[in-house]
């Protein structure tokens, strides 16, 4: 089967300022997203995976090393989605995203060694999805503990799916929690 694309879209967002303070550098986000047709087609599927390896490789080709040269700078975090239309289920995004030959190209175009955090769900046309970014190469570097929201106007019609890969170029703006997880564990009573 054939990737059937229906547009690609790309974003890029820069944070100068936090909270009335000025940043160091601008902290840059990229989206580079793609609206498919769902290549399940409605409902139910038994089989997911044999087309999600099929596809993987040539969504996560389209989609991974744009979002980094989108950032244009060094990627220090990252993250996956997937926004299913309404005749489609939650497991046709995750098949797609949650494959490593999805995954892998993306990771390898950022620098990461990390698994990638993901998003998805259903959503009707112009639904929002929050995107769990970490860091790209030690997941526990708190700092690097971001959610990045996106939305398109006209997307996911019912019978589509949004993918994306998200890369931020450092941590949250402002980030004063410890870098790395290294405290004791805290007990509970």
């Amino acid at each position: 089967m054939s990737l059937q694309i229906r547009k690609l879209v790309r974003l890029v967002e820069e944070i100068h300022s936090e909270n009335g303070q000025q940043l160091a550098k601008p902290h840059r986000v990229a989206v580079a997203a793609a609206v498919i047709a769902n290549p399940y087609g409605a409902g139910y599927v038994e089989d997911v995976v044999t087309l999600a390896d099929e596809l993987g490789e040539a969504i996560g080709g389209l989609l991974g090393p744009e979002c980094v040269r989108l950032l244009d700078d060094e990627v220090e975090a990252f993250g996956k989605a997937a926004l299913v239309g309404v005749d489609g289920e939650t497991e046709h995004g995750s098949a797609l995203i949650h494959n490593l030959r999805f995954g892998n190209v993306f990771r390898r175009a950022a620098g990461g060694t990390e698994l990638l955090p993901a998003a998805e769900k259903i959503g009707l046309q112009g639904a929002s999805i929050d995107v769990p970014l970490k860091h790209k190469t030690d997941a526990k570097t708190r700092s690097h503990h971001q959610t990045v929201t996106f939305r398109i106007e006209d997307a996911p019609r019912a019978d589509e799916i949004v993918v994306a890969c998200i890369a931020a170029n450092s941590g949250r703006p402002l980030a004063r929690l410890a870098t790395f997880g290294a405290e004791a564990p805290v007990s509970i009573a």
